[in-house]
């Protein structure tokens, strides 16, 4: 966690000594909110790009680590999903809506299937879904080799409308047989719960105006940088980068590269 206050007055001491309302609080709060958006997609670009290095990777250990470390404080793990209807439709937008991508399905069934099939008995557990592209999904479920089984779901991802994000789980889970006694009466016999990495959320720099002039003001809206801490000059120096670019300052966006790049040459030494 990262104080946004911190950030802020880091930024404004950069950019202007003398005008501290400078760089406004409402253009800070965008800027911050695009600035850890781009760190944070950065993670997987940076890790993707270094797993796929060849050879010897023991010199790139620390990094991949590092990478994982900053990455794991928005990992969400096993949180429940809704199953909608007899499609074995799951809303994310619903159920996860600060889902940025999923790790992990896994699936229960404990209801009594309608057919039973060697190798489709009822898991003792909870299973890893498999997941499956849409595009090839008629294929899987064709397949007598590859079909789905409770032993070995499947799950698809899918847009229902543009904004509209969903899974689906093959075999389907039924989402209207519950237990009718014991502790879990009235609960759905099948389970479907799903592990992801959360997308950071928005940063607010909250103030109160004196004299003209915002002066911070912490309080319930109030909502600090969740990136590690070892990124707090990185998001100085890329907001102060796109204020300079925004607010057409090219002697901004010049200081915001050299200390960027300051940075850069210290982390390679």
């Amino acid at each position: 966690m990262i104080n946004i206050d911190t950030v802020y007055q880091k930024v404004l001491l950069l950019a202007n000594k003398e005008q501290r309302g400078y760089i406004t609080p409402q253009e800070f709060n965008l800027f911050a909110d695009h600035a850890q958006k781009e760190i944070f997609e950065q993670y997987f670009y940076d890790l993707n790009q270094f797993n796929r290095i060849p050879g010897n990777q023991t010199k790139y250990a620390d990094i991949v680590n590092n990478i994982k470390e900053k990455i794991s404080r928005f990992e969400r793990y096993d949180r429940q999903a809704t199953i909608l209807n007899q499609y074995s439709d799951i809303n994310l937008n619903d159920d996860f809506p600060d889902l940025y991508r999923i790790t992990m399905v896994r699936v229960s069934y404990k209801s009594k299937p309608k057919y039973v099939y060697i190798g489709q008995e009822n898991p003792s557990s909870m299973v890893i879904a498999e997941h499956t592209p849409l595009s090839e999904l008629t294929s899987l479920l064709n397949s007598k080799l590859t079909a789905p089984s409770r032993l070995r779901p499947i799950y698809t991802q899918y847009a229902a409308f543009p904004l509209n994000k969903r899974i689906k789980i093959y075999p389907k889970p039924s989402f209207t047989e519950t237990y009718s006694t014991g502790p879990r009466a009235g609960q759905l016999k099948d389970r479907v719960v799903v592990s992801y990495i959360a997308s950071p959320r928005k940063p607010n720099w909250t103030y109160q105006v004196v004299n003209q002039k915002p002066f911070f003001n912490d309080n319930n809206e109030t909502r600090n940088f969740e990136l590690h801490e070892s990124e707090e000059q990185e998001l100085v120096y890329r907001i102060l980068g796109l204020a300079g670019i925004t607010l057409q300052r090219p002697d901004l966006l010049q200081t915001a590269a050299g200390l960027q790049g300051a940075t850069l040459n210290q982390e390679k030494q």
